[in-house]
């Protein structure tokens, strides 16, 4: 007997055969009148995300900032729709092409990847911002998020899906998994008959549960434990503004800044009034000993615990280096590999951090809260990879596509 979710796999892959076939007006169509149907439904979403963090008041402000949805962000979501209905379409886009030595066509072309399946935590702009980009490179999407915006993300799924079939459209190419049991997110992950790659997004936990379970295909979404690093020569305040940006604009997300690490040769004389500011903004400094020296009793001591952690939070662990090259070793070793920053005047050092920061995304006198799919201009991203196959980034449309060889001959046998 197939299973519930088996049946949601095999929706999803005959959606999916739809959707590869659609032209480009179609697809963008649908966009439109889904972005459309999540503005007239607003009521309805808010309703029940009010239902979810009625449900949720006992979990910390970051997941509740992650949760919450309001009129402006219902719109956000809209507006990414729309952007995505913009841009360029990536299938059928031609990578290469070229005759070969016996005289045959060869084309390598970009084709969807299929069925996708997103597993994600409580963000209910995930459910929009997925779906409206695996529908426009022709993919079928899955979605399975955290138990606590199940209402809401079933709403949104419900909006989506109406709106399709008004256009006569398949519905299920947009799919919401109502069952949040842990145990069904493990049946996703090695549902290798239906679902062609997997994206976590979400904590590190998450991510490396779905890594070390999945027998799906997976693109690994980056944990954001990332650094920004104050050279000798920075300009201090550009540095301020860069470094309360990037902390306290928005803490809960993944490209916001977790720590600071300062030469030793300013240090005295920029974390004092840097201090000030962020104590100002809520923010809890950690310091190593070096940084207590300077900052005194109102520092909490860093642990080594504090070097590998993504606070999700207002809290910034600060470390004094002697050199640029103890600073990219630290990012080296403790970084996950997301988005890090040089705060710097001197060009050389620019360019040696950006060569040798390993990182999907690396940063010369700017936030690291750019690295997002939206600033980049993208539209909507699907996450942001820190793995280095396949894709590496934020995840826009044409990382959301495979490609195919096309090969034409007129009789043609290989001697």
């Amino acid at each position: 007997m197939i299973s519930e979710l088996e049946q949601i796999g095999q929706q999803a892959q005959q959606a999916a055969f739809v959707l590869g076939q659609l032209a480009t007006t179609v697809k963008n169509q649908a966009l439109l009148a889904m972005a459309q149907a999540l503005r007239t439904n607003q009521a309805a979403i808010l309703a029940a995300n009010q239902q979810d963090l009625q449900l949720a008041d006992k979990l910390p402000a970051k997941f509740i900032d992650r949760l919450r949805l309001t009129s402006e962000r219902i719109n956000q979501m809209a507006q990414g729709m729309e952007q995505v209905a913009n841009l360029p379409d990536p299938i059928g886009v031609v990578e290469r092409g070229w005759v070969n030595h016996a005289g045959l066509q060869i084309v390598q072309q970009h084709v969807p990847l299929g069925v996708i399946g997103i597993i994600y935590e409580a963000r209910p702009n995930v459910t929009a911002d997925a779906a409206a980009l695996c529908f426009k490179s022709g993919n079928a999407v899955i979605l399975r998020g955290g138990k606590e915006a199940l209402k809401t993300n079933l709403q949104v799924g419900a909006v989506m899906q109406q709106a399709l079939s008004k256009l006569n459209l398949p519905a299920n190419a947009i799919q919401v998994i109502s069952d949040p049991a842990h145990e069904t997110a493990n049946q996703l992950m090695q549902l290798t008959d239906y679902v062609d790659v997997l994206i976590p997004r979400g904590s590190s936990r998450l991510i490396q549960a779905v890594v070390q379970h999945a027998t799906v295909p997976v693109i690994e979404t980056g944990a954001g434990n990332c650094h920004v690093y104050v050279d000798q020569s920075a300009d201090f305040a550009m540095a301020e503004k860069i470094i309360l940006n990037a902390k306290c604009q928005r803490p809960s997300v993944c490209n916001a800044m977790e720590k600071l690490l300062v030469h030793e040769k300013i240090a005295a004389d920029f974390l004092p009034e840097l201090a000030a500011k962020l104590t100002t903004a809520g923010v809890e400094i950690r310091g190593d000993q070096a940084v207590q020296q300077i900052l005194g009793a109102a520092v909490v001591p860093a642990t080594m615990a504090d070097w590998k952690t993504e606070y999700n939070d207002l809290i910034l662990a600060v470390k004094v280096v002697p050199s640029m090259e103890t600073a990219i070793e630290h990012i080296n070793q403790y970084g996950t590999k997301h988005s890090e920053t040089i705060i710097t005047q001197n060009y050389e050092n620019s360019e040696r951090f950006l060569s040798l920061v390993d990182a999907a995304a690396v940063y010369v006198n700017a936030s690291s809260r750019f690295t997002d799919g939206f600033e980049y201009g993208f539209g909507a991203e699907i996450g942001i990879s820190t793995q280095k196959l396949h894709a590496r980034g934020p995840m826009g449309l044409p990382e959301l596509t495979t490609t195919k060889y096309l090969v034409r001959g007129n009789g043609q046998i290989r001697k």
